[in-house]
């Protein structure tokens, strides 16, 4: 029985050896073919050209006769030399406002009004105490005028004979008070004059004018408003009418580190830019150096003017400022050394300083070395051939064979 089981054993198909075959046989030429396939895709991306970097480009150019170069570069803030924030000298309620931000106004203008019911009312009551003087001192005079020739008559009567002592003592006495009356009478119109000044000068005090041209930077009351020149609890006392400046009186201040500030005299040459045009240099001058430094920045404060006016020019405008290098004084200014290239075209500095030199349509990186920085240029004293081209813009997707194209917008 057992022979016959085992026959029949044998003569039974093995399915689970069937499957597994043709996998076993099957999975070396696909992951074969999978290998090829991804060596070949790697290679693809490896070989395939990389696409060109766009840049500018710049030709390295030498220096114009006669420029100067910038000693050294600060940067700073414009301000204004002459700026005022307006206000009442009295504390009263506003009535009318003749200003807006961005007018210009001139010297003594008109640029508010303030309510003066009450002060009206004060100066009608000096008016009429200054009469009132008057009144009274011409009473006086009148009563000394026709005192004094009787007076006088009971002299010549009493030196006579004709005429008591006590008579004469009597008159006298009265002609010494009509005299004290007029004096008196006399300082009181005094008083009177002067109360009647004061109320004058506090109704001008309702009258707000502007105490010099300028333009207004702001609006600070409105028509109803409280104004008083002290600060007030509670907020609802406006100090200022609204803030004047004087245009004509723009400058630029600049912090000079104390390692540098050598290298900057009064009235030297220098050049603005302001940060809103970059590309617009515009001409200055040194005013003065503020004789004390800053501890905590260890910087000294430079006034800088300009040399022209320019509607451009606002305060608080950030600038830069370069202090240039006197020219020389031959009769023929000569030219500075190296050549001028963008100060975008430079990457590192220092002894990192680069370049990167367009050949063909690749770059080539090359170490310069660099002088005074002109403006925008900077100049390179070495490393550089006059008439070469450099690379701007983009610079930290440069290295050494880099294709590049050229940024024609």
């Amino acid at each position: 029985m057992s022979d016959k089981s085992d026959l029949l054993d044998k003569l039974k198909l093995d399915r689970d050896a069937a499957r597994k075959a043709p996998r076993t046989r099957l999975a070396w030429p696909v992951a074969g073919i999978v290998l090829l396939a991804a060596a070949g895709i790697g290679a693809f991306y490896a070989l395939r050209p990389a696409d060109a970097v766009v840049v500018g480009f710049s030709v390295a150019r030498a220096p114009e006769s006669g420029r100067s170069a910038s000693l050294l570069d600060a940067s700073g803030y414009v301000v204004a030399r002459r700026q005022a924030t307006v206000a009442a000298k009295i504390t009263a309620r506003v009535v009318e406002i003749l200003i807006e931000e961005g007018q210009r106004v001139a010297n003594g203008q008109i640029m508010a009004r303030l309510d003066d019911s009450n002060i009206r009312a004060a100066l009608l009551q000096a008016e009429a105490g200054l009469h009132q003087a008057e009144a009274n001192l011409a009473a006086a005079r009148t009563a000394l005028t026709d005192e004094t020739p009787i007076y006088r008559r009971q002299q010549d009567l009493n030196g006579k004979g004709w005429v008591p002592d006590s008579n004469l003592d009597e008159e006298r006495a009265k002609f010494n008070a009509d005299q004290q009356a007029v004096a008196v009478a006399d300082k009181a119109l005094e008083v009177a004059k002067a109360s009647l000044a004061v109320a004058q000068r506090n109704q001008e005090d309702t009258v707000v004018r502007a105490p010099f041209d300028g333009i207004v930077t702001v609006k600070a009351a409105q028509p109803g408003e409280m104004v008083s020149p002290i600060s007030a609890g509670g907020g609802f006392t406006r100090t200022g009418i609204g803030t004047l400046v004087d245009m004509d009186s723009l400058e630029v201040e600049v912090d000079v580190g104390e390692s540098f500030i050598d290298r900057v005299r009064p009235n030297q040459d220098a050049q603005v830019r302001l940060n809103a045009y970059p590309d617009q240099p515009i001409a200055a001058y040194v005013i003065a150096i503020i004789p004390t430094a800053d501890r905590s920045k260890a910087t000294v404060k430079v006034r800088v003017g300009f040399r022209q006016k320019d509607a451009r020019i606002l305060p608080e405008m950030g600038a830069r400022v370069a202090f240039l290098a006197p020219q020389g004084t031959d009769s023929k200014p000569q030219a500075p050394a190296g050549l001028l290239v963008p100060a975008g075209a430079v990457t590192g500095a220092g002894d990192n300083a680069a370049v990167f030199v367009v050949k063909g349509d690749h770059v080539e990186r090359r170490a310069v070395k660099l002088g005074a920085k002109m403006g925008g240029d900077l100049t390179v004293l070495s490393g550089l051939a006059l008439g070469e081209t450099v690379a701007t813009g983009d610079l930290p997707k440069l290295t050494e064979g880099t294709k590049v194209k050229r940024d024609n917008n």
